[in-house]
């Protein structure tokens, strides 16, 4: 069987939003088990130079939908409008993006195959084809924010675990 782009991207996106989605509701929970005030969980950050928690998360919703839609529309750049600065913000952008990401046809998807587009950044351009772009652009910077924002919570002392962040594995039916 031959894996598909859709089968290579997709579910991955499904899976760890869901995790994402998750961790939003065990950071919240945090707060109000120890008083914890949640602005300091989204302001958090691990290093200066890094951005913050709600960044990390609102980039988890860019590297999933806005980059098929970058991908649809031939460009994809940063999103540089602010981020939600509460949980319930946050949870909706990640409903958001996996909403969308459920929705996506898996023909449309591997129509995608072959496609020029690129990645702007003001003056820096770097042309990809579509399949390229998704699996080492973009689907790496979507593992790298989910990692982060799930980094800052452990780090914050929200009782985490390795399969907080995995989510839920594609078993055998």
């Amino acid at each position: 069987m031959t894996l598909s782009l859709y089968s290579a991207v997709v579910p991955n996106y499904v899976q760890i939003l869901g995790a994402v989605r998750r961790l939003l509701d065990k950071a919240e929970a945090h707060c109000a088990e120890t008083g914890c005030d949640p602005a300091d969980l989204h302001k958090a950050r691990l290093a200066d130079d890094m951005l913050p928690f709600g960044y990390q998360v609102k980039s988890c919703s860019a590297h999933s939908i806005g980059a098929i839609d970058g991908v649809r529309a031939g460009v994809f750049s940063p999103d540089m409008n602010p981020w939600p600065t509460t949980f319930d913000g946050l949870r909706e952008a990640i409903d958001h993006a996996l909403a969308a990401v459920e929705a996506l046809d898996p023909d449309e998807i591997n129509g995608f195959v072959g496609r020029d587009m690129k990645f702007t950044m003001g003056e820096m351009t770097m042309p990809f084809i579509a399949e390229d772009f998704l699996l080492s652009f973009s689907q790496p910077n979507f593992y790298f924010h989910a990692t982060t924002a799930y980094d800052i919570l452990r780090w914050k002392g929200v009782k985490l675990g390795k399969r907080d962040f995995m989510g839920r594995p594609r078993l055998k039916a």
